[in-house]
Protein backbone atom coordinates (compact mmCIF):
# COMPACT_ATOMS: atom_id res chain seq x y z
CA UNK A 1 0.00 0.00 0.00
CA UNK A 2 1.02 3.60 -0.65
CA UNK A 3 1.81 5.62 2.47
CA UNK A 4 0.21 9.05 1.75
CA UNK A 5 2.44 10.77 4.29
CA UNK A 6 5.74 10.02 2.56
CA UNK A 7 7.34 9.86 -0.85
CA UNK A 8 7.72 6.41 -2.41
CA UNK A 9 11.33 5.19 -2.02
CA UNK A 10 11.69 5.17 -5.82
CA UNK A 11 11.26 8.96 -5.91
CA UNK A 12 13.46 9.97 -2.98
CA UNK A 13 16.68 10.09 -5.06
CA UNK A 14 15.15 13.10 -6.84
CA UNK A 15 15.85 14.99 -3.59
CA UNK A 16 19.62 14.56 -3.15
CA UNK A 17 19.70 17.48 -0.70
CA UNK A 18 18.02 15.32 1.92
CA UNK A 19 14.65 17.10 1.88
CA UNK A 20 12.59 14.11 0.70
CA UNK A 21 11.08 13.69 4.16
CA UNK A 22 9.35 17.06 3.76
CA UNK A 23 7.25 15.79 0.85
CA UNK A 24 4.58 13.17 0.26
CA UNK A 25 2.71 11.51 -2.58
CA UNK A 26 -0.49 9.53 -2.14
CA UNK A 27 -1.17 8.74 -5.81
CA UNK A 28 0.05 5.26 -6.83
CA UNK A 29 2.45 5.31 -9.77
CA UNK A 30 2.62 2.86 -12.67
CA UNK A 31 5.91 1.02 -13.35
CA UNK A 32 8.72 3.43 -14.13
CA UNK A 33 12.34 4.32 -13.52
CA UNK A 34 14.63 7.18 -12.64
CA UNK A 35 16.50 8.92 -15.46
CA UNK A 36 20.12 9.98 -15.05
CA UNK A 37 21.62 12.26 -17.74
CA UNK A 38 23.72 10.15 -20.09
CA UNK A 39 26.66 12.57 -20.08
CA UNK A 40 26.57 13.33 -16.36
CA UNK A 41 29.64 12.78 -14.21
CA UNK A 42 27.46 11.65 -11.32
CA UNK A 43 24.47 9.43 -10.80
CA UNK A 44 21.88 11.96 -9.60
CA UNK A 45 18.55 11.40 -11.39
CA UNK A 46 16.66 14.37 -12.84
CA UNK A 47 13.34 12.69 -13.60
CA UNK A 48 11.09 9.74 -12.95
CA UNK A 49 9.72 8.31 -16.22
CA UNK A 50 6.85 5.86 -16.62
CA UNK A 51 7.65 2.72 -18.59
CA UNK A 52 4.44 2.96 -20.57
CA UNK A 53 1.71 5.41 -21.57
CA UNK A 54 0.23 7.67 -18.93
CA UNK A 55 -2.92 6.08 -17.40
CA UNK A 56 -6.07 8.22 -17.73
CA UNK A 57 -6.44 10.69 -14.89
CA UNK A 58 -2.89 10.29 -13.57
CA UNK A 59 -1.57 13.66 -14.75
CA UNK A 60 -4.35 15.60 -13.04
CA UNK A 61 -3.94 13.68 -9.76
CA UNK A 62 -0.20 14.36 -9.77
CA UNK A 63 -0.78 18.04 -10.53
CA UNK A 64 -3.17 18.25 -7.58
CA UNK A 65 -0.45 16.83 -5.33
CA UNK A 66 2.36 19.07 -6.61
CA UNK A 67 2.32 21.36 -3.57
CA UNK A 68 2.80 18.31 -1.29
CA UNK A 69 5.11 16.25 -3.48
CA UNK A 70 7.39 18.96 -4.90
CA UNK A 71 7.19 17.07 -8.20
CA UNK A 72 5.70 18.60 -11.34
CA UNK A 73 4.10 16.12 -13.79
CA UNK A 74 4.88 16.36 -17.49
CA UNK A 75 3.27 14.57 -20.39
CA UNK A 76 6.21 13.45 -22.50
CA UNK A 77 6.32 12.89 -26.22
CA UNK A 78 9.05 11.77 -28.59
CA UNK A 79 9.80 11.93 -32.33
CA UNK A 80 7.61 9.85 -34.62
CA UNK A 81 8.97 6.39 -35.40
CA UNK A 82 11.58 6.72 -32.65
CA UNK A 83 11.78 3.45 -30.68
CA UNK A 84 14.09 4.92 -28.02
CA UNK A 85 11.70 7.56 -26.63
CA UNK A 86 14.22 10.38 -26.96
CA UNK A 87 15.34 12.41 -25.17
CA UNK A 88 13.81 11.04 -21.99
CA UNK A 89 14.56 7.31 -21.90
CA UNK A 90 17.98 7.92 -23.49
CA UNK A 91 18.98 10.51 -20.88
CA UNK A 92 19.74 13.22 -23.44
CA UNK A 93 19.40 15.86 -20.76
CA UNK A 94 21.86 18.47 -19.50
CA UNK A 95 20.73 20.12 -16.25
CA UNK A 96 24.09 21.76 -15.63
CA UNK A 97 24.37 23.51 -18.98
CA UNK A 98 21.66 26.17 -18.67
CA UNK A 99 21.96 29.51 -16.94
CA UNK A 100 19.92 30.41 -13.89
CA UNK A 101 16.40 31.54 -14.84
CA UNK A 102 16.63 34.13 -12.04
CA UNK A 103 19.48 35.85 -13.90
CA UNK A 104 17.17 36.81 -16.79
CA UNK A 105 14.63 39.60 -17.05
CA UNK A 106 11.88 38.18 -19.29
CA UNK A 107 11.04 41.51 -20.91
CA UNK A 108 14.68 42.15 -21.78
CA UNK A 109 15.04 38.59 -23.08
CA UNK A 110 12.00 38.91 -25.36
CA UNK A 111 13.13 42.33 -26.61
CA UNK A 112 16.57 40.96 -27.46
CA UNK A 113 15.11 38.01 -29.33
CA UNK A 114 12.76 40.31 -31.28
CA UNK A 115 15.62 42.63 -32.23
CA UNK A 116 17.64 39.64 -33.43
CA UNK A 117 14.75 38.60 -35.67
CA UNK A 118 14.27 42.08 -37.06
CA UNK A 119 17.98 42.50 -37.79
CA UNK A 120 18.50 39.07 -39.39
CA UNK A 121 19.89 38.79 -42.93
CA UNK A 122 21.12 42.40 -43.26
CA UNK A 123 23.13 41.39 -46.34
CA UNK A 124 20.01 40.26 -48.20
CA UNK A 125 17.74 43.33 -48.50
CA UNK A 126 14.85 41.39 -50.03
CA UNK A 127 14.85 38.70 -47.35
CA UNK A 128 15.19 41.32 -44.62
CA UNK A 129 12.24 43.27 -46.04
CA UNK A 130 10.09 40.12 -46.29
CA UNK A 131 10.87 39.24 -42.69
CA UNK A 132 9.93 42.70 -41.45
CA UNK A 133 6.74 42.53 -43.47
CA UNK A 134 5.81 39.29 -41.72
CA UNK A 135 6.30 41.07 -38.39
CA UNK A 136 3.81 43.84 -39.19
CA UNK A 137 2.20 45.84 -37.65
CA UNK A 138 5.35 46.16 -35.53
CA UNK A 139 8.15 45.54 -38.01
CA UNK A 140 11.51 46.30 -36.44
CA UNK A 141 9.96 47.97 -33.38
CA UNK A 142 9.53 45.73 -30.36
CA UNK A 143 6.02 46.53 -29.02
CA UNK A 144 6.87 45.79 -25.41
CA UNK A 145 5.33 43.16 -23.14
CA UNK A 146 1.71 42.32 -23.77
CA UNK A 147 -0.82 43.27 -21.11
CA UNK A 148 -2.51 40.22 -19.61
CA UNK A 149 -6.16 39.76 -20.51
CA UNK A 150 -8.59 39.03 -17.70
CA UNK A 151 -8.96 35.26 -17.12
CA UNK A 152 -12.40 33.75 -17.68
CA UNK A 153 -14.60 33.93 -14.59
CA UNK A 154 -14.54 30.70 -12.62
CA UNK A 155 -11.70 29.04 -14.55
CA UNK A 156 -8.57 28.29 -12.53
CA UNK A 157 -5.16 27.61 -14.12
CA UNK A 158 -5.17 24.07 -12.69
CA UNK A 159 -8.53 23.34 -14.30
CA UNK A 160 -7.37 24.70 -17.65
CA UNK A 161 -4.24 22.54 -17.42
CA UNK A 162 -6.31 19.41 -16.74
CA UNK A 163 -8.51 20.13 -19.77
CA UNK A 164 -5.44 20.46 -22.01
CA UNK A 165 -3.85 17.32 -20.56
CA UNK A 166 -7.01 15.33 -21.28
CA UNK A 167 -7.15 16.73 -24.83
CA UNK A 168 -3.49 15.84 -25.47
CA UNK A 169 -3.93 12.30 -24.16
CA UNK A 170 -7.06 11.83 -26.25
CA UNK A 171 -5.11 12.72 -29.40
CA UNK A 172 -1.93 10.85 -28.39
CA UNK A 173 -2.58 7.97 -25.95
CA UNK A 174 1.11 7.03 -26.17
CA UNK A 175 2.28 10.00 -24.10
CA UNK A 176 4.24 8.95 -21.05
CA UNK A 177 4.29 10.64 -17.67
CA UNK A 178 7.35 12.23 -16.12
CA UNK A 179 7.92 13.69 -12.65
CA UNK A 180 10.46 16.46 -12.14
CA UNK A 181 11.43 18.13 -8.91
CA UNK A 182 10.39 21.72 -9.64
CA UNK A 183 8.52 24.57 -8.00
CA UNK A 184 6.29 24.94 -11.07
CA UNK A 185 5.75 23.71 -14.60
CA UNK A 186 7.80 26.62 -15.93
CA UNK A 187 10.78 25.43 -13.88
CA UNK A 188 10.49 21.79 -14.92
CA UNK A 189 12.27 21.93 -18.34
CA UNK A 190 15.38 23.56 -16.87
CA UNK A 191 15.26 21.37 -13.74
CA UNK A 192 15.43 18.15 -15.75
CA UNK A 193 17.96 19.50 -18.26
CA UNK A 194 15.75 19.73 -21.35
CA UNK A 195 17.60 21.33 -24.27
CA UNK A 196 14.89 21.36 -26.94
CA UNK A 197 15.26 25.08 -27.71
CA UNK A 198 19.07 25.05 -27.71
CA UNK A 199 19.21 26.17 -31.35
CA UNK A 200 17.39 29.35 -30.37
CA UNK A 201 18.11 30.10 -26.74
CA UNK A 202 19.48 28.91 -23.42
CA UNK A 203 16.97 26.94 -21.34
CA UNK A 204 17.41 29.33 -18.43
CA UNK A 205 16.18 32.24 -20.57
CA UNK A 206 13.35 30.09 -21.91
CA UNK A 207 12.31 29.30 -18.33
CA UNK A 208 12.33 32.98 -17.35
CA UNK A 209 9.76 33.69 -20.07
CA UNK A 210 7.68 30.64 -19.13
CA UNK A 211 7.55 31.88 -15.54
CA UNK A 212 6.38 35.28 -16.74
CA UNK A 213 3.58 33.62 -18.72
CA UNK A 214 2.61 31.59 -15.67
CA UNK A 215 2.13 34.81 -13.73
CA UNK A 216 0.49 36.91 -16.46
CA UNK A 217 -1.62 34.38 -18.33
CA UNK A 218 -2.18 31.55 -15.86
CA UNK A 219 -0.18 29.36 -18.26
CA UNK A 220 1.05 25.91 -17.22
CA UNK A 221 3.56 23.65 -18.96
CA UNK A 222 1.76 20.37 -19.65
CA UNK A 223 3.64 18.55 -22.43
CA UNK A 224 7.31 18.54 -23.45
CA UNK A 225 9.01 16.76 -26.35
CA UNK A 226 12.43 16.52 -27.95
CA UNK A 227 12.20 20.02 -29.42
CA UNK A 228 8.86 21.45 -28.35
CA UNK A 229 6.42 22.08 -25.55
CA UNK A 230 2.75 22.82 -24.95
CA UNK A 231 1.12 24.98 -22.29
CA UNK A 232 -2.40 25.48 -21.10
CA UNK A 233 -3.47 29.13 -20.81
CA UNK A 234 -6.21 30.72 -18.73
CA UNK A 235 -6.07 34.46 -19.59
CA UNK A 236 -6.72 34.35 -23.33
CA UNK A 237 -7.05 37.29 -25.76
CA UNK A 238 -10.60 38.01 -26.88
CA UNK A 239 -9.81 39.52 -30.29
CA UNK A 240 -6.97 40.09 -32.76
CA UNK A 241 -6.03 43.50 -31.36
CA UNK A 242 -5.57 41.95 -27.93
CA UNK A 243 -3.77 38.93 -29.41
CA UNK A 244 -1.21 40.85 -31.50
CA UNK A 245 1.19 41.80 -28.67
CA UNK A 246 0.88 38.24 -27.30
CA UNK A 247 1.76 36.94 -30.77
CA UNK A 248 4.80 39.22 -30.77
CA UNK A 249 6.03 37.60 -27.56
CA UNK A 250 5.45 34.18 -29.08
CA UNK A 251 7.40 34.87 -32.26
CA UNK A 252 10.30 36.29 -30.23
CA UNK A 253 10.18 33.18 -28.05
CA UNK A 254 9.79 30.72 -30.94
CA UNK A 255 10.26 32.31 -34.41
CA UNK A 256 9.18 29.20 -36.30
CA UNK A 257 5.63 29.63 -34.98
CA UNK A 258 5.31 32.41 -37.57
CA UNK A 259 8.15 31.95 -40.04
CA UNK A 260 7.34 28.29 -40.65
CA UNK A 261 3.80 28.14 -39.39
CA UNK A 262 1.72 31.02 -40.77
CA UNK A 263 1.89 33.79 -43.34
CA UNK A 264 2.29 36.66 -40.90
CA UNK A 265 2.19 37.79 -37.29
CA UNK A 266 -1.42 38.93 -37.81
CA UNK A 267 -2.45 35.50 -39.08
CA UNK A 268 -0.82 33.91 -36.07
CA UNK A 269 -2.56 36.37 -33.74
CA UNK A 270 -5.90 35.29 -35.21
CA UNK A 271 -5.08 31.72 -34.20
CA UNK A 272 -4.42 32.81 -30.59
CA UNK A 273 -7.87 34.31 -30.03
CA UNK A 274 -9.50 32.16 -27.33
CA UNK A 275 -6.84 29.45 -27.88
CA UNK A 276 -6.56 27.26 -24.77
CA UNK A 277 -3.25 25.56 -25.65
CA UNK A 278 -0.05 27.31 -26.73
CA UNK A 279 2.34 25.16 -28.77
CA UNK A 280 6.00 25.82 -29.57
CA UNK A 281 8.52 23.89 -31.69
CA UNK A 282 12.15 24.76 -32.40
CA UNK A 283 13.30 23.09 -35.64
Amino acid sequence: MVDPTTLPPSLRPLFPDGTAEQYSLATPLPPGRLIVPAKSDGDAPVMWLSDGPAPPGLWEKLQQEHARSGLWPLLLTHPANDPDFRPWATGELAPGQSSSPASHDPEAVLRGWWNSLAEAHPDDPQEAAERLQMLEPYGADWPGPAPSPHPPVGEAPAEAAVAVARWLLHHDPGLRIGLVRADSGAEAPAACGWTGAAGHADTGAITAVLRSWEQRYGARVVEVGLDGLRMSVTARPDDVDEALPVAAEHVAFCPDNVFRGTESLTDYAEELVEEKCWSFWWH
